[in-house]
């Protein structure tokens, strides 16, 4: 996998840590530069709504959902739809992570 600590990836799941949406879950969905990403979680956060966030305002996750990653590589865009299936199958395969935090 990859380490947390690295540079953000598409697809990859994060915890929000500042901010309105604190100790939410939402996935990258673009990366501007080294410092901003904008996120959606496809509920709250739609992808058309997506918010930049400060990657120092986030907890990466050592989780890249294949689903997210290959539809935005392959069509330059992702549904909210598949935006929750990621998010609910990663909080319910890796919830030892969301409880031991």
């Amino acid at each position: 996998m990859i380490d947390p600590d690295s540079i953000p990836h598409i697809g990859q799941m994060v915890r929000i840590m500042k901010g309105r949406d604190a100790g939410g879950v939402a996935c990258i969905i673009q990366i501007e530069d080294s410092r901003f990403v904008y996120i959606a979680d496809g509920d709250k956060r739609k992808v058309d709504r997506s918010k930049k966030k400060n990657v120092n305002h986030l907890h990466l996750f050592d989780f890249i959902s294949p689903e997210v990653k290959n539809s935005i590589e392959q069509t330059g865009r992702v549904t909210n739809a598949k935006l929750r299936f990621a998010i609910s199958t990663f909080m319910n395969d890796y919830n030892f992570l969301m409880e031991g935090e």
